[in-house]
């Protein structure tokens, strides 16, 4: 399916470790593309020589894509057939190029993808947390009260989070996650696919000490499980509605996402939690 003057925009999954890891399609649009938006051309043009395939690369990447993308709408509405890439697979997941898939929808060019290689599946397949349900987060903020702020606004969560993180900051992320979110059942992926592939399961408690005795290198995926429920009526020396402000206050949570979170640590249902709230206040 073409656009209107034969333009395509094909989001291309390349390799995620293991050159090997590529579809038959994938290779073949690759060959046949007008051009390659690559995230590093460097990069790219390893897997492509691996291939034997040499096509026009282009750079595109989140510093650069302001610029780019309306340069890639032009060659598109002239009909050629792009495939963007990132460094390894699926591009836009936690990697630039939304910009560009948005330009084209408005212009009805067709964005078309061609799936493969997923840190996020292939880790969470591994992991050996539940996978019926999951929520990915991507890259939690790099600041640690930013970082803490947004597992405050996780704790309510119990689907498997899993998430992108750097080597040197993954033990404090390990760290903040125990104690914001308690010591939940997790899997720390490293360098899935590749020569030292690794996977520590266990407590977060366990993992912190892992990282302790050894730090993890590499491309991170980490997973959290859920936790344990709270048990029925729970019950806190700070009052519900103290509990409510504090979580809207540090976490920034609106009052009814706070009320939520705040009904959840106690065993209670949302009603129950807002009469509760309203009687504390009455007192």
């Amino acid at each position: 399916m073409a656009g209107r003057n034969g333009g395509i925009l094909y989001l291309v999954a390349t390799p995620i470790g293991n050159l090997e890891d590529i579809t038959l399609r994938a290779l073949r649009i690759l060959r046949e593309a007008d051009q390659i938006a690559a995230e590093d051309t460097r990069h790219t043009q390893k897997l492509l020589a691996h291939y034997e395939i040499s096509r026009p690369l282009v750079s595109y990447h989140e510093h650069n894509e302001i610029t780019r993308a309306p340069e890639l709408i032009v060659a598109l509405e002239q009909g050629a057939k792009i495939a963007l890439v990132s460094d390894a697979g699926m591009p836009l997941v936690s990697d630039p190029g939304h910009r560009l898939v948005s330009l084209c929808l408005r212009h009805h060019i067709p964005v078309v993808p061609v799936p493969g290689p997923s840190a996020l599946l292939a880790a969470l397949s591994a992991s050996g947390l539940p996978n019926e349900e999951f929520l990915f987060v991507g890259f939690l903020p790099q600041r640690s009260g930013e970082r803490r702020r947004a597992f405050e606004r996780l704790r309510i969560e119990d689907r498997t989070l899993i998430l992108y993180e750097a080597p040197h900051r993954i033990a404090d992320c390990v760290s903040d996650a125990k104690e914001i979110l308690g010591d939940r059942p997790a899997c720390l992926a490293r360098e899935i696919t590749k020569l030292h592939e690794e996977f520590r399961r266990g407590k977060l408690s366990e993992i912190a000490d892992s990282l302790r005795e050894r730090p993890a290198k590499g491309e991170i995926t980490f997973l959290i499980g859920a936790g344990e429920p709270a048990a029925a009526g729970a019950e806190s020396s700070q009052g519900l509605a103290e509990r409510v402000e504090e979580l809207m206050r540090q976490a920034k949570l609106d009052r009814k996402e706070a009320l939520k979170l705040a009904a959840k640590e106690r065993g209670l249902t949302r009603r129950e939690a807002y009469e509760r709230v309203v009687e504390e206040k009455k007192e």
